[in-house]
C-alpha cells in the first residue's frame, strides 16, 4: 500500500524493440538508443534505476529501482493511446488518421464556428505555417492540417485569432471529430512575422473522451489525481482533480516538484512533452539529448524527496526518433523505472502499458484492474 504515487511520462522516449515496429513503418526505430549512440550523453541518474540494463546493456551498473520495458497492446502510435494504456485503456482498434481531414467534417466545423480554413493537408506544424502563414494574417482564416497521428490540428497567429476565440474554434472541431474518431483537436497558436514565425507555449489538446480508466477508479475511492502538463488533457480532464499545464520541460519538472511536496496523499501524473514535440518530430538529436541530460540531473535534485513506501514509475507512451525516417512518433517499447521500498527487481518486457494501471490500483488497495499485471506489491 502507498499513500503517494508518481507517474513522469518521458513523451516520445521510446527503446526500440516493438515487434510489431514494421507494421507501422518504424523497423529499426530506437528513440533512446540512437540519441545515445550519435551524442555520447550521459544519463548517469537514469542509469543508476536501470535505463541501460532495460537498453540491453549487461555491463551496466547495478539498477536500484524495479526496471523493465513495456510493450504496447493498443494498436496506434500516438499520445492519445499511450497514455490511455497506462491508465488501464487497451484499444483493440486505433483512431482514425487520413490524409486530409474529410471535407464533410470541415463543413461541418465552418458552418457552425462561422470560419474558413486555410491548408487541410498533412504537414510539419511549423512548414505549414511558415508556407500560410502570410495569407493568414491577411485573411483571418485559421490554418488547418494534421499528420500521421489521429490529429486535427488549428493553428492561429495569436494577435488574429485570440486565445479565447481559437479554444472556442476547437471546442466545435471536438465535438463534431467524435464522430471520426479522430484522437485530439489541437490548438496550435503562434506569434511572430513571415520569415520568423514561433508557435508559442499556449497549446491545447482537446481529446476524445475516454472509457473508465483507473484514474476514474482512484477518484470514487476518494484518492486526487493531479495533471501536470498535457496529462489532464489527453484525458479530457476525466479522472482529474486538478491540472497545471505547463510550458515546456523545465516547468513541467518545477510543477512536479511542487506539488510532490505539498502531497500527502494521492497520484501525480506527469507528462513531459519537450522530447516529443521541441526535438523528436524536429530531428533534432542533439536537441533531445541535452533535455534527457536536464532530465537527468533534476532527478538527481528529486529522489531525496521520495519516501520508501512512496511509488515513482518513470516510463514513455511511444517513441518519436529524431535518427529515423521522417517526423513522426515511432511504434517502440517504452522504458519502465520505479521506486517502491528499494526494490529492485528486473520486470522484465511487460505485455502491455496497462501493467501500471493494475500496479496503481494494487497499491492504493483498490479492487484488481481487469487490465494489465500488477508488479507490486
Amino acid at each position: 500500500m502507498t499513500d503517494r504515487a508518481l507517474i513522469i511520462v518521458l513523451d516520445g522516449v521510446g527503446v526500440g524493440g516493438a515487434p510489431d515496429a514494421s507494421r507501422y513503418g518504424d523497423a529499426g526505430a530506437d528513440t533512446l538508443g540512437h540519441v545515445i549512440a550519435a551524442t555520447g550523453v550521459l544519463l548517469p541518474n537514469l542509469a543508476a534505476l536501470g535505463l541501460l540494463r532495460v537498453m540491453g546493456l549487461a555491463d551496466a551498473p547495478a539498477p536500484r529501482a524495479l526496471h523493465g520495458r513495456m510493450r504496447e497492446r493498443s494498436a496506434g502510435k500516438d499520445s492519445t493511446t499511450g497514455h490511455w494504456e497506462i491508465a488501464g485503456i487497451v484499444l483493440q482498434d486505433p483512431f482514425a488518421t487520413f490524409p486530409r481531414i474529410p471535407d464533410p467534417l470541415v463543413a461541418a466545423i465552418e458552418r457552425e464556428a462561422g470560419i474558413r480554413f486555410l491548408g487541410n493537408r498533412a504537414a510539419s506544424g511549423t512548414a505549414i505555417i511558415e508556407e500560410l502563414g502570410a495569407q493568414h494574417l491577411r485573411t483571418g482564416d485559421p490554418i488547418l492540417y494534421t499528420s500521421a497521428d489521429s490529429v486535427l490540428q488549428i493553428a492561429a497567429h495569436e494577435s488574429v485569432i485570440p486565445l479565447p476565440r481559437l479554444h472556442a474554434i476547437c471546442e466545435v472541431a471536438r465535438r463534431h471529430a467524435d464522430a471520426y474518431r479522430i484522437g485530439r483537436v489541437i490548438a496550435r497558436p503562434f506569434t511572430g512575422a513571415p520569415g520568423a514565425f514561433a508557435r508559442t507555449a499556449h497549446r491545447h489538446d482537446y481529446a476524445m473522451p475516454p472509457p473508465r480508466s483507473v484514474l476514474d477508479g482512484l477518484a470514487e475511492a476518494g484518492i486526487p489525481v493531479t495533471g501536470i502538463g498535457k496529462a489532464a488533457d489527453l484525458f479530457a480532464g476525466r479522472g482529474f482533480d486538478a491540472s497545471h499545464p505547463t510550458r515546456d520541460n523545465a516547468e513541467g519538472m518545477r510543477r512536479i516538484a511542487e506539488c510532490w511536496r505539498g502531497l500527502r496523499r494521492g497520484l501525480l501524473f506527469a507528462n513531459l512533452v519537450d522530447f516529443d514535440t521541441e526535438f523528436g518530430h524536429r530531428r533534432d538529436v542533439a536537441g533531445f539529448a541535452a533535455a534527457l541530460a536536464a532530465f537527468d540531473a533534476w532527478l538527481a535534485s528529486f529522489l531525496p524527496q521520495v519516501a520508501p513506501d512512496d511509488l515513482v514509475i518513470i516510463t514513455a507512451d511511444h517513441g518519436c526518433d529524431p535518427a529515423h525516417a521522417g517526423t513522426d512518433h515511432t511504434r517502440e517499447e517504452v522504458p519502465l523505472l520505479a521506486l517502491h521500498r528499494g526494490r529492485a527487481d528486473p520486470l522484465g518486457t511487460r505485455d502491455g502499458f496497462a501493467d501500471v494501471a493494475a500496479t496503481l490500483a494494487a497499491c492504493f488497495g483498490l479492487p484488481s484492474w481487469p487490465t494489465g499485471r500488477a508488479f507490486l506489491p
